[in-house]
């Protein structure tokens, strides 16, 4: 496992790496224990691309991704990358979209654990009446990662 910490507009944003695949992109500083503070091809390209992301450029992200979450989380996961650049969802949205329409707060546990931020968008999931709720690194990291979004020119 390697890591690397990248400073954006929001705080460190850890990026952390298998050799083969993104393993964790969080706002917390403290890298696994098993971890060495080396780049690798993965943690490079991620840099690249968040990079550009905060400086406003629109980005697909297509690092490879390798989560290790439950079959649902990873689900839940994959729904969340589907969400279109700029736009939001509502956790029941999410839920019909993954096959559990009843399953709001589950869906909301599994966004809750995405271990990829920015580049999973759980950030572009909100209440159901469109209120900022539920994000792991706070809600003003949310409205700004949204705000961010909100400014960048069009994917397409």
């Amino acid at each position: 496992m390697r890591h690397t910490v990248l400073d954006t507009p929001l705080g460190p944003l850890l990026l952390v790496s298998d050799g083969g695949a993104l393993t964790a992109a969080t706002f917390d500083e403290t890298p696994p224990p098993s971890s060495r503070a080396e780049p690798d091809a993965i943690l490079e390209d991620a840099t690249r691309a968040l990079t550009a992301y905060f400086e406003g450029e629109p980005v697909v992200f297509d690092v490879p991704l390798r989560l290790g979450g439950t079959p649902f989380q990873e689900r839940v996961w994959a729904a969340l990358s589907e969400i279109p650049h700029g736009e939001t969802i509502s956790y029941g949205t999410l839920a019909s979209r993954v096959g559990t329409p009843l399953g709001a707060q589950a869906v909301g546990a599994a966004n809750g654990a995405n271990p990829a931020t920015v580049i999973v968008p759980c950030h572009r999931v909100v209440g159901a009446d469109g209120s900022l709720v539920g994000y792991a690194g706070g809600l003003e990291r949310k409205r700004a990662l949204l705000d961010v979004e909100s400014r960048q020119t069009s994917l397409f």
